[in-house]
């Protein structure tokens, strides 16, 4: 696999993924705050059974970019394939919109799913799974202990459970490798209105390089100082929130992930384990962020393998 320069490579990719498929979502609102409209997409087949079980997919994007429809052909194929009705998420963006408000929005998804999941789209809302990647892997770890009830299963690709790590709140030595972003050229001081998506002239690749060299990303995203007020962000990091309750997890990470550490996903396995929930990290030996995409190689392969295995064990057929 050639090595990805992490996040940037999912805004710059944004469209050749998108909405490449062979049957058209349903879009509906799933909550709406002042003049704006937050959505879902929801893909089923022609032979989807009532009552289905269902994936809950959470796009990355560090989460200050991408939106619902920023998911790989190939991942919802198999899903639809497997039997399962998807459900693919948008919430609003950082930093615009700051961390707890983000976290409301995935709340308020999942009680939309529970009260209306069934009339709308046949969905078993007893039978949830969440699968996110990067940020969405983060949002899919947050599920575990701040939604209810919580999902049955878990499985998060390249995602994190510490935000406010050295990696996250210092200059990250990877990002600092690359050519510097100057305060002006970031767009850090640019404001406006609360968005799902990024629009034409707020693209944010250049911003996110900003935090990264700057380790700014826990303090602009979750409006809280992470040196000095560390206490603000235990609610919103899983790993210090695992307890018994947490959902059987499913990890999957690159051991050569120059955006989010590999180490995110083994503190996270660690802290499953001693709380005695069960758990598998999958290792892609010199996979990259975002190694998914990546579907002709044999890890790859054996990984979605795995994820079948256990959302069948979690879900049921």
């Amino acid at each position: 696999m050639n090595q990805l320069t992490g996040a940037l490579n999912l805004e710059k990719n944004f469209n050749s993924i998108t909405h490449n498929l062979p049957m058209e979502p349903e879009t509906v609102c799933f909550k709406s705050v002042t003049n704006l409209d937050i959505h879902a997409d929801v893909y089923r087949t022609k032979t989807t059974r009532c009552n289905a079980p269902a994936i809950v997919y959470i796009h990355g994007g560090c989460l200050m970019y991408g939106s619902r429809k920023m998911i790989k052909l190939e991942q919802v194929e198999r899903y639809l394939k497997w039997g399962y009705t998807l459900i693919s998420l948008d919430y609003r963006l950082a930093p615009e919109t700051k961390l707890p408000f983000i976290i409301e929005d995935l709340q308020d998804a999942f009680r939309w799913i529970q009260q209306h999941g069934t009339g709308l789209f046949n969905v078993d809302p007893e039978r949830l799974a969440v699968v996110g990647h990067s940020a969405g892997g983060y949002l899919a770890l947050m599920s575990g202990f701040c939604v209810k009830p919580v999902p049955k299963a878990i499985v998060s690709f390249y995602g994190y459970g510490d935000i406010i790590g050295d990696w996250y709140s210092k200059p990250d030595p990877f990002y600092c490798s690359l050519p510097a972003v100057s305060e002006a050229a970031s767009g850090i001081h640019k404001t406006g209105s609360e968005i799902t998506e990024p629009y034409a002239g707020r693209g944010k690749d250049q911003l996110y390089l900003y935090y990264r060299q700057h380790g700014l990303w826990a303090r602009e995203v979750g409006g809280h100082d992470p040196h000095s007020e560390a206490s603000f962000f235990k609610p919103y990091c899983p790993v210090q929130n695992v307890t018994r309750s947490f959902p059987p997890t499913l990890l999957l990470h690159g051991d050569h992930d120059t955006d989010v550490p590999y180490q995110q996903s083994v503190q996270m396995a660690e802290a499953l384990s001693r709380a005695g929930v069960e758990n598998q990290l999958i290792t892609i030996e010199n996979g990259p962020h975002g190694f998914d995409g990546h579907f002709d190689d044999l890890q790859v392969q054996s990984a979605f393998a795995a994820i079948e295995s256990f959302l069948r064990r979690h879900l049921g057929e």
